[in-house]
């Protein structure tokens, strides 16, 4: 049998668009763009390479703006799309469930501590979770703008003061970070006729998301958004979605409220109703969002994205058992979900389950997450387990990986820690660590000042104490503390007040309540 001779390639060269494509798909960005660019000097006018390119782009600098909200000092102090001063708990983010109302459905305060937006200290956190600030919380955020800084929002953070000016800094980042080398170049969309282009529904999408995810002008992007849906007339439910997110950006709730209402009317998908629930959130109207999320559910059972949302967000109105409920529904669903995992072990954690804790912290390590609130969590749960060789090797892991935000958190842990094991000259040291790197550390302070009382030196623990009600009101703690060296000095009015200030911030503290009849016996007998 003849063998054949091998097959010349006729040609080796490649299309630049199907080079290009290929690229994209691939994620290689970069070279995508240069790809592209090199298509439009050739010829400015080939509007495959154009979109290619907007895609590009966007994709290259896209945020998921559901995940990641920042919400800058103007807009927590000078909003006016909230519900009353006064709301009944429950119906506001600005008070949330009480303990009494929750009627022991989570952890007791005494054995989880609680921050000052209701969230554990230490666990599973996302960026720029934390619910509205209250007017005691907003007064703190003043003071401390105006001692970072002469300007507020020009502190070393570099964070605006307003999340409109955030866009604007992340559309000059982005640009500055593209360069205008190697067909990289921004594209000109000044002298782009809007109406002209919104005729072609294929090229105007993506010159919208590129006007909203990488230039930051949500203001152009309404101007084409609109000429597109009156082209679609009025039945395109995406480009009524990117209407409300254009009005969300420029803080003009309402009319993103009917867009995303209009767009669900037409086609409800998942981002739409996540995007309203994010209004009703903007607005303090929790109730309203949870309506919204249920809906969602209903009609997308298998999606845990509103799941999740709907557990943030009973979390936040401190209702612990509807939201473990609905994190134990996703973790059911999705067994390598980060989020709920995470919560679920704090929430063993706080329970006295320590052992059930130290098994989703094993189950996170196991699939690749390795950060500092995970070795953290690890070691505690480790230590409360009664492992305390592991312990201290997580904590050491912790403090490796950890930076100057997170520090503090894991040297006053390691305190904790020593002060479980009898090593008294350990947790002092880390509590004197915790409160160099981060000065506003309060529960720092609170065992500080308990050391300082052990040493004898009550003046200092009395300073202590006060300087961490001061910064956490909502520990009962420091205020506990304080009243009962006031007692034992004599002084009853002010250990009288303390332990009022310790009932307010933990109605049942048992502790106090005694204090509070011994002191009155002492009235009595006057």
């Amino acid at each position: 049998m003849r063998a054949r001779a091998p097959l010349q390639p006729q040609d080796k060269k490649i299309n630049p668009f199907f080079h290009a494509l290929s690229k994209y798909r691939r994620h290689q960005y970069d070279d995508c763009l240069a790809l592209c660019g090199s298509l439009l000097r050739q010829n400015s006018r080939d509007q495959a390479a154009f979109v290619l390119k907007c895609r590009a782009i966007t994709a290259k600098h896209w945020l998921d703006d559901l995940e990641v909200e920042v919400e800058g000092l103007a807009d927590a102090l000078m909003e006016d799309n909230v519900a009353a001063t006064a709301p009944r708990p429950g119906t506001s983010l600005q008070r949330p469930l009480s303990s009494a109302q929750q009627a022991g459905t989570g952890p007791s305060q005494a054995v989880r501590p609680v921050s000052a937006t209701g969230r554990p200290v230490t666990g599973f956190t996302r960026p720029a979770t934390s619910a509205r600030p209250t007017s005691s919380q907003q007064r703190d955020l003043i003071t401390t703008a105006m001692a970072m800084s002469a300007r507020p929002g020009t502190a070393a953070s570099g964070r605006p003061v307003t999340s409109a000016g955030r866009l604007v800094r992340l559309g000059t980042a982005s640009m500055a970070s593209l360069g205008t080398d190697g067909g990289g170049e921004t594209i000109q969309v000044d002298g782009i006729d809007f109406h002209k282009y919104a005729k072609r529904p294929e090229i105007a999408k993506a010159l919208c998301d590129y006007l909203i995810y990488f230039l930051r002008q949500p203001r152009k992007a309404l101007d084409l958004a609109a000429e597109a849906t009156r082209e679609a007339s009025f039945a395109d439910w995406w480009w009524k979605e990117r209407l409300g997110k254009c009005y969300f950006q420029l803080g003009l709730l309402r009319e993103a409220e009917k867009q995303f209402r209009s767009s669900i009317g037409n086609d409800s998908r998942v981002v739409t109703n996540l995007e309203l629930a994010r209004v009703y959130l903007k607005l303090d109207q929790p109730n309203a969002a949870l309506e919204v999320y249920q809906k969602a559910s209903e009609k997308f059972p298998g999606d845990i994205s509103v799941t999740v949302s709907m557990a943030r967000l009973y979390e936040d109105l401190n209702d612990s058992q509807k939201s473990i409920g609905l994190y134990k529904r996703v973790v059911a669903r999705d067994p390598v979900n980060a989020e709920a995992l995470a919560c679920l072990a704090a929430h063993h954690f706080y329970s006295d389950q320590p052992e059930v804790a130290l098994r989703f912290c094993r189950r996170l390590l196991l699939m690749g997450v390795s950060s500092t609130e995970l070795w953290n969590n690890l070691g505690l749960a480790c230590f409360y387990a009664a492992q305390y060789d592991l312990a201290i090797t997580c904590l050491d892991r912790a403090l490796m990986l950890a930076d100057d935000g997170v520090s503090a958190e894991v040297w006053y842990n390691i305190g904790q820690v020593g002060i479980g094991v009898g090593d008294l000259g350990l947790s002092y040291q880390s509590f004197k660590l915790a409160l160099s790197i981060d000065p506003n550390h309060a529960e720092s302070h609170t065992n500080l000042g308990v050391l300082e009382l052990r040493k004898g030196n009550i003046e200092q623990a009395q300073l202590a104490f006060s300087h961490a009600s001061r910064l956490a009101p909502h520990l009962y703690e420091p205020a506990y503390n304080s009243a009962l060296v006031a007692f034992k000095l004599g002084d009853f009015q002010d250990a009288f007040n303390k332990a009022n200030m310790a009932l307010q911030a933990y109605p049942g503290h048992h502790e106090s309540k005694e204090l509070l009849k011994q002191l009155k016996l002492q009235f009595m007998a006057f």
